[in-house]
């Protein structure tokens, strides 16, 4: 009476054993395989597509995670932060002029990881080599990274704290950065920015 039961169990844990055994790795195998293809081996073609049109790869997220609104986000929010026109057109001066500067230490960039791997790939390379190799692409990455951050720290003063309030939410960020969105005041005075009486702030004006 219980037989047909206990063939099904055993079907089914059978089954679930061979699903399983499909799902793993096979022994040796490496997470890298199906990369070896590719044109430089430490980045994706993913990758390789956003560094040369400019586009962040995660950099600067010292300071868009800590309070610090980027550009290229703050004109898709322009409608909804709102941006004055004012704001609108010195954030977008900061963005062109960032994207410029990252295409091209994207390419600076692309280059040093591709001589890297080239290097290997002909198998002509001593500890000497591989240092100045190492060097020049980490020296690319650093000053790609700096344009990034750079621009965050430029848009920021152009910014009132409720903005950079609403910026946060917008983006879906758990904690509000009021300490940043504090500092905007003060960032202002000290270099300058500050509206006397009669003025009106940048988000007030058109």
């Amino acid at each position: 009476m219980h037989r047909p039961f206990a063939f099904l169990v055993v079907l089914i844990i059978g089954l679930a054993s061979i699903a399983s055994s499909q799902a793993e790795p096979a022994a040796g195998s490496a997470s890298y395989a199906g990369q070896d293809n590719r044109g430089i081996a430490s980045l994706s073609e993913a990758d390789i597509r956003t560094l040369e049109t400019g586009g962040g790869w995660g950099l600067a997220k010292p300071a868009e995670l800590n309070g610090y609104p980027g550009p290229l986000h703050l004109l898709e929010l322009k409608d909804r932060l709102p941006l004055s026109k004012h704001q609108f057109e010195a954030v977008r001066a900061v963005y062109d002029a960032m994207r410029t500067d990252a295409i091209a230490a994207g390419a600076r960039f692309l280059k040093a990881e591709r001589a890297l791997d080239r290097a290997f790939e002909s198998g002509e390379i001593d500890t000497a080599g591989l240092r100045r190799l190492i060097d020049r692409a980490a020296e690319s990455r650093a000053r790609l990274r700096e344009i990034h951050l750079a621009a965050h720290l430029e848009v920021f003063p152009l910014l009132q704290p409720e903005q950079i309030a609403r910026y946060n939410a917008l983006r879906g960020y758990a904690t509000s950065h009021d300490g940043a969105a504090d500092h905007t005041h003060e960032h202002r005075h000290r270099h300058g920015h500050g509206h006397g009486h009669g003025h009106a702030s940048p988000a007030e004006t058109d």
